[in-house]
């Protein structure tokens, strides 16, 4: 920790953390997390990047003073991105502006005051020989946040959150911290998955070739409406469409994975059939349909992943 801070009173960029909150209509909860990170014990080592996903809300304005007080960098994707295209944005601008760290979230996940110091000593602990590092995400009634409970392996949730480093290999943008060598190393989010998935399949690329770990002394909230994860069966009709994405995206990741993931995907769907079909309240057909054509659309689905200035990771 000390021999960050030092290098971070020299203002240089390569030894600062950006902050980078991918926002969305939602003006009241991305305030709330911009003074959660304006209460960040290590304030000096931190710059904060909001990625407006052309927001129609009043977002812009409603950060007019702390833009104008140099609290932030406020920049607009002109057109909604998804989260996806927004955490690609804002991870290549965090990489591009030379920044030593990126440290992701949404604009409704809310970092206790100690949060970032956490993640930095265990960045220091670990000489940076790691790929990134996730925070113990909670729920608003203290409980552990079910949509972003990390994946010790590819096919299995982390249940033990008593040690201080839990190795794992994939964690959500709810509070992910990575250094900026890596992105430039191993790529960008893929911007096309829209919304879903995006943070496996990123967070996967470099478990596979660097050890990573979920840090249990960092704590966010993520005051998301309902402390479910994604559920085709029981998610109110008019998002149904929304799930496209989720099998489409679900379909590039795990055929990544060979045999293990075939096999488990397969599994996964036709769970998913079942508890359609047995447990949705209304419009089965509809969303079987949808899930089937979602991973139909995924096993045609080979994006290009993209690097920070263009550079390809021979470069």
């Amino acid at each position: 920790m000390e021999r960050l801070q030092q290098l971070a009173s020299a203002r240089n960029l390569s030894a600062k953390v950006a902050a980078v909150v991918v926002t969305y209509n939602r003006k009241a909860l991305l305030l709330e997390c911009i003074e959660c990170l304006l209460d960040q014990t290590v304030q000096d080592q931190l710059d904060i990047i909001v990625v407006d996903n052309a927001s129609t809300d009043g977002t812009r304005e409603a950060l007019a003073s702390y833009e104008n007080d140099g609290s932030l960098i406020y920049l607009n994707t002109r057109a909604n991105l998804g989260g996806a295209g927004g955490f690609s944005f804002g991870m290549r601008e965090a990489a591009e502006r030379g920044y030593g760290w990126a440290w992701v979230m949404d604009d409704d996940c809310m970092p206790e005051p100690t949060a970032l110091e956490a993640l930095c000593a265990a960045a220091e602990s670990l000489d940076g020989k790691y790929g990134f590092l996730s925070s113990k995400v909670l729920w608003k009634d203290g409980s552990i946040c079910a949509m972003n409970v990390q994946r010790k392996t590819v096919f299995k949730n982390v249940e033990d959150f008593s040690p201080e480093l839990v190795p794992v290999e994939m964690a959500s943008f709810v509070s992910l911290f990575v250094p900026c060598q890596n992105i430039r190393r191993f790529g960008l989010p893929i911007k096309e998955f829209f919304i879903w998935t995006d943070d496996w399949e990123f967070t996967r690329r470099l478990s596979r070739e660097l050890p990573c770990y979920l840090v249990t002394s960092s704590i966010v909230v993520h005051k998301s409406e309902r402390n479910l994860g994604a559920n085709i069966a029981t998610s109110e009709i008019d998002r149904i469409d929304r799930f496209g994405y989720l099998y489409r995206n679900d379909v590039v990741l795990y055929r990544r994975e060979g045999a293990a993931g075939f096999a488990y995907e397969v599994v996964r769907l036709a769970g998913h059939v079942l508890r359609v079909l047995f447990r949705a309240p209304d419009h089965r057909l509809t969303r079987v349909r949808k899930l089937v054509s979602g991973t139909a659309a995924g096993l045609k689905f080979y994006p290009v992943i993209e690097y920070p200035g263009g550079a390809c990771p021979d470069d």
